[in-house]
């Protein structure tokens, strides 16, 4: 009796262990198709009462019945040519030659397509639906499938990678689409619940919930960081997720889900719905987006910069630099000004006029209010349109440095001569001084200041000798700072640099 109980173990233990190894097999080779959800498809309901909050915890289920059946996973058919296909390698080549790589003499390549998914929602009852630009970027054919498994042919109505938004739009609706109402992104608060809803993995229709962990948050994601303004959440967000909707409790948009951060958990970005609902009339009526541009580069006021340039306060956006010929420069705007009003609308970012000056149609006259030297002068500007090989317009500049003489700032620095002018590629229409050695520990090495900057102007006023550069420094108290103008040869700008000097 005790031998047969040992073999039925052994024998069970087999079959379990079987199954589990098969199993692991099947994720391993990816055997496993992609999961659809099984969930109620009916209408969304009343999107303007927040759910119910129940034991100190939001009723989420309540919450995802109102947004799932508006969301959509969307697939994206790009069909590749032979020509646009790797080259076969003949395994072969390493004892044969590099001759057996050629194709084989009358073999015909088809051509093959490549599925790629990613997630999008309906902001309309007539089959508009938003998502991200490069979910649907080089696509050939798309459609997207509903919760109930249902499927549509889609047509591309308007497309903006700055943005990394796309509008579509159901080529043959057979009904009208439950939909979702987009929210304000601006009241958006850090710690406030929301939901994000798609196809992450291929696993249709998933929920996630967490908070609003930042605002404001660049990243470099594209060739253009000046239209960069994410949202940061803790709700789980993964591939697949790209062009689904982040809601709040109402189940109105905040945000288009868009990145990720494989480095981290729980780090997911998305895109503020405000950005969307600026630009859907132009992706309605022209298919791409038109902005308005300046031509300056700007950067945040910090307290280093408010104390430095003597400002009231930190609103407004520092002109680093003026692009000649363009907009800005036509208008007589000056590095060192604070743009703080547009059409009397209040600047207190670089962020608000990035976002003002490219909502305004290129040929509008708008009226600029700046600080200079102290006073509040206006200025007109007729807005051009933007450029986007030059990605230049209102765009965040990068910290800095500057420096001045060796013992307060960390540097050294020569009078341009035609030997330095050559060796450093200095244009003749430059004047000021170079920098030909930077301390890494010094305020000048802080700021980032390296050889080969010229210094153009210290604290506001123009620097050619090293005379005149020392002399703007002996008038800069302990712990007090430094204010330069540096012209950067390698990158063709101007920035603006400042020096707190301890000593």
């Amino acid at each position: 009796m005790q031998a047969d109980r040992q073999k039925l173990f052994s024998l069970a233990a087999i079959v379990v262990a079987a199954v589990l190894f098969g199993m692991v097999i099947a994720g391993g080779l990816d055997l496993t198709p992609r999961v659809g959800a099984t969930r109620n498809a009916g209408p969304v309901i009343d999107q303007d009462q927040p759910v119910s909050v129940s034991s100190g915890a939001p009723d989420f289920a309540t919450l995802a019945e109102r947004v799932v059946p508006a969301v959509v996973s969307v697939f994206n058919i790009d069909v590749i040519e032979p020509d646009e296909q790797p080259q076969r390698i003949d395994p072969f080549r390493f004892f044969f030659g590099p001759q057996q790589q050629a194709p084989v003499p009358g073999e015909e390549r088809e051509p093959v397509s490549r599925i790629s998914s990613g997630s999008g929602f309906f902001i309309s009852s007539d089959g508009e639906v938003l998502t991200n630009y490069h979910v649907i970027e080089d696509a050939d054919r798309l459609h997207i499938e509903l919760v109930d498994g249902t499927r549509f042919e889609m047509k591309v109505v308007g497309k903006d990678p700055e943005t990394d938004m796309a509008l579509l739009k159901v080529e043959k609706p057979d009904r009208d689409f439950p939909y979702l109402s987009l929210g304000d992104s601006s009241a958006l608060r850090v710690g406030e619940w929301v939901m994000a809803v798609g196809n992450p993995l291929s696993l249709d229709h998933t929920v996630t919930v967490g908070v609003v962990s930042a605002k404001g948050r660049t990243l470099g994601l594209g060739d253009d960081r000046s239209f960069e303004n994410f949202i940061q959440t803790d709700a789980a967000i993964n591939f697949g997720n790209s062009g689904g909707p982040l809601v709040n409790l109402r189940g109105q948009v905040m945000g288009i889900n868009t990145a990720i951060n494989a480095r981290g958990q729980n780090l997911g970005f998305a895109v503020p719905i405000n950005t969307a609902r600026r630009i859907l009339p132009q992706l309605r009526e022209k298919g791409e987006v038109v902005r308005g541009y300046l031509g300056v580069m700007v950067r945040e006021i910090d307290q280093r910069l408010q104390e430095a340039f003597g400002l009231a306060s930190r609103d407004g956006a520092l002109v680093d630099d003026v692009l000649p010929g363009h907009a800005a420069d036509k208008a007589g705007l000056e590095h060192g000004d604070v743009i703080i009003e547009v059409n009397g609308e209040k600047i207190t970012d670089t962020r608000e006029l990035i976002d003002t000056v490219s909502a305004v149609a290129p040929g509008t006259e708008i009226k600029l209010k700046v600080i200079r030297d102290g006073k509040a002068q206006s200025l007109d500007a007729v807005v051009e349109e933007r450029d986007r090989d030059a990605a230049a317009s209102a765009d965040h500049k990068e910290d800095s440095g500057g420096g001045a003489v060796e013992e307060r700032a960390g540097l050294e620095v020569a009078e341009l001569t035609q030997r330095l002018r050559s060796y450093y590629r200095i244009g003749e229409d430059v004047d000021g001084l170079v920098v030909t050695k930077v301390k890494p520990v010094s305020p000048a090495g802080f700021e980032g200041l390296r050889e080969s900057d010229v210094i153009l102007e210290a604290n506001g006023a123009k620097v050619t000798t090293t005379e005149q550069l020392s002399k703007q420094i002996e008038q800069v108290d302990k712990g007090g700072f430094l204010r330069l103008y540096v012209y950067r040869p390698a990158a063709g700008r101007s920035f603006h640099a400042v020096l707190e000097l301890e000593e």
